[in-house]
């Protein structure tokens, strides 16, 4: 089986795995999918060497010989017809259904079987991947096709001119400011005003009954002193005049007391006495 590969001048190698095997399906059950476990061991028909290969927008999945490369099958994927190309059995995640052509038209279907499910999943993503290269590379295309029309059809690239906002002679420019009071005057007042002073409550009525002061003895000096009034001076008199006849009669019994020169009680020997004292 042969395959056209004289348009194509560059090829990268997505994935390379040692061992698969191919079987021989039965036909495509009217309804679901294909299962493997309806695939004999008797069934297995080739096993080999799997290449998958990007060829620009189309991966092509090669089946090769591991000693001698020589090509046994190949299964292409186009852009947009991998379901078409490569489909899941139902029952395994190893195992897949490939559409392989002989380059003249004609096409068969075969089983793919991985011995590790590693190896599957790798399958998978190689072919995730050249679908988001091939869909990456038109996208650009498409940009740079876009942008090439518009050059073309331009000739030159717009620029806008300077706009000149110089104001013309006669015109004017009218700006409304608002009055503001001074922040610095704000602040001042701010700082020195004056604290309100706090006024006590008075008392409630009742609540509180304030003791009058104890009356004064009746003999206290002091207090008839702060009493006032002639009367308060008369009392101060008659009291100095008892403390002075006291101490005159003091006098008396201490005279009465000391001891006679004479014998006899003449003024002289009296005062002769008191001297002595």
């Amino acid at each position: 089986m042969s395959y056209d590969d004289d348009q194509e001048t560059f090829e990268h190698t997505l994935l390379v795995v040692r061992e698969v095997a191919v079987y021989k399906i039965p036909p495509r059950p009217t309804s679901g999918g294909y299962k493997c476990g309806e695939w004999l061991q008797s069934d297995k028909i080739w096993s080999g060497r799997l290449r998958v290969v990007s060829c620009h927008a189309r991966c092509e999945i090669r089946l090769e010989d591991p000693n001698s490369g020589d090509l046994f099958a190949a299964c292409f994927v186009n852009p947009g017809q991998r379901d078409a190309a490569v489909e899941p059995v139902l029952d395994s995640s190893r195992y897949f259904v490939l559409r392989i052509e002989d380059g003249c038209g004609k096409h068969a279907f075969i089983g793919l079987g991985f011995s590790e499910r590693n190896e599957a999943f790798d399958f998978n993503v190689a072919l995730s991947d050249h679908e988001k290269y091939v869909k990456r590379d038109g996208d650009k295309e498409a940009s740079s096709g876009a942008g090439g029309a518009e050059v073309g059809d331009e000739g030159q690239i717009d620029i806008h001119p300077a706009v000149n906002h110089r104001l013309k002679e006669g015109e004017t420019i009218r700006i409304n400011v608002k009055n503001k009071p001074a922040s610095g005057a704000g602040m001042l007042s701010t700082a020195v005003a004056k604290p309100k002073a706090l006024g006590l409550a008075p008392p409630p009525a009742g609540a509180v009954k304030i003791r009058s002061p104890l009356p004064p003895p009746p003999n206290d000096p002091v207090a008839a002193r702060l009493g006032g009034g002639h009367g308060s001076a008369l009392n101060v008199a008659q009291e100095n005049s008892r403390r002075s006849s006291d101490a005159l009669s003091d006098l008396s019994q201490l005279e009465k007391s000391l001891p006679s020169s004479g014998g006899s009680g003449s003024p002289q020997t009296s005062a002769a006495g008191w001297a002595a004292f």
